[in-house]
């Protein structure tokens, strides 16, 4: 049986609401003398110089040649805030005004080691991706998918060997073992949720909408299994996230980079195998599913299509874009869909 099945400290549901007003205070809080440093650095938003197979972005220039330099790396200040909090509970906890802190072995380090391992991946990506010459910005796929599947096999195998996990839950038909199956499940989970959110980062606000949806399923999800620590870090990363979608929306005054797609992404991916709701994160993260394929797609059908595309610009918030719906429509629209999908989620995640 899982560690952090067979220990639970409980946090009561105020602590939690406690946790999620201090994380999205702080997020406010140090926001401006955090934009003021990118100002400052200027550590801004470089233009997509190249698609992904090599070519032109002209629907991206189009549409976004106004956002050169808006200031980035802003996912640090999110998970800034998410270890902010954790300190601060811990503090609590110490003078014994409350009797457990978040920071529990069974129901945090995971989610927390993977949204610090991968936040730092990507700010190492959004530092050269600003300050590097030449065509090329950021890291190369090839070292950056390298260090995901160390990060992800090292996770695979702890949960696999360290926690037993070996198991998933297949809705309406209970519990199917996987074996060591387990271990490449989990890679691909984590590596393709956090490239998922990565590639849906690319409109103001949209990212971050959607991860406070996410979010607040997947917290809802872990307190009704009994899981109230990791509920309350969901809360908390919640709170975190809505601090940072205030200033995200359009126009946004700063962008959360990969060191804030990645991380969150991965943070995703962690819980939902923690809880054994894998197969709900498809419906929860729903957007991120089809921004993905819409890459996977086009990718395809230009390579093996004579340079033919299915969509206009990809990831698909780019062809909704080129139709002229406008940004903010785009996103508020993919928020509804996502909203809508992420409560379904939910109900089979809890009936299934």
């Amino acid at each position: 049986m899982q560690d952090f099945v067979m220990s639970r400290p409980d946090i009561p549901l105020m602590h939690a609401l406690l946790y999620t007003a201090f994380s999205f205070a702080a997020g406010l809080a140090l926001t401006p003398p955090f934009v003021r440093f990118l100002v400052r650095n200027r550590i801004g938003k470089q233009l997509r110089v190249e698609t992904v197979d090599g070519k032109d972005p002209s629907v991206f220039r189009t549409y976004h040649q106004h956002k050169f330099g808006t200031p980035t790396m802003g996912g640090i200040l999110i998970w800034g805030s998410v270890l902010l909090t954790i300190v601060f509970s811990r503090i609590l906890s110490l003078f014994g005004i409350v009797d457990n802190s978040l920071l529990q072995r069974g129901q945090v380090y995971l989610p927390l080691f993977t949204m610090v391992s991968l936040g730092l991946l990507g700010a190492f990506d959004d530092y050269l991706n600003v300050t590097g010459v030449g065509k090329k910005r950021g890291l190369d796929v090839l070292p950056k998918v390298l260090i995901l599947l160390i990060i992800g096999t090292c996770g695979a195998f702890w949960f696999y060997a360290k926690l037993g996990y070996d198991a998933i839950h297949v809705p309406y038909l209970g519990s199917v073992d996987v074996g060591l199956w387990y271990v490449p499940l989990f890679i691909f989970v984590l590596i393709g949720t956090a490239n998922a959110v990565n590639v849906t980062d690319g409109l103001d606000g949209l990212a971050a909408g959607l991860l406070v949806i996410a979010f607040v399923a997947f917290g809802a999800l872990a307190y009704l299994e009994g899981l109230s620590v990791l509920s309350a870090f969901c809360a908390v990363c919640t709170g975190s996230v809505a601090a940072f979608l205030w200033h995200n929306v359009p126009p946004a005054r700063f962008m959360m980079g990969d060191t804030g797609s990645l991380a969150l992404g991965g943070t995703l991916a962690v819980i939902a195998m923690m809880i054994d709701q894998v197969l709900v994160l498809p419906l929860v993260g729903f957007i991120f599913v089809v921004e993905m394929l819409s890459v996977i797609i086009q990718l395809v059908s230009k390579r093996y299509r004579g340079g033919r595309k299915v969509f206009l610009a990809a990831p698909i918030h780019h062809h909704f874009e080129a139709l002229d719906w406008g940004e903010s429509k785009v996103t508020m629209r993919m928020w509804i869909v996502g909203a809508f999908m992420a409560m379904l989620g939910v109900i089979i995640g809890v009936f299934g």
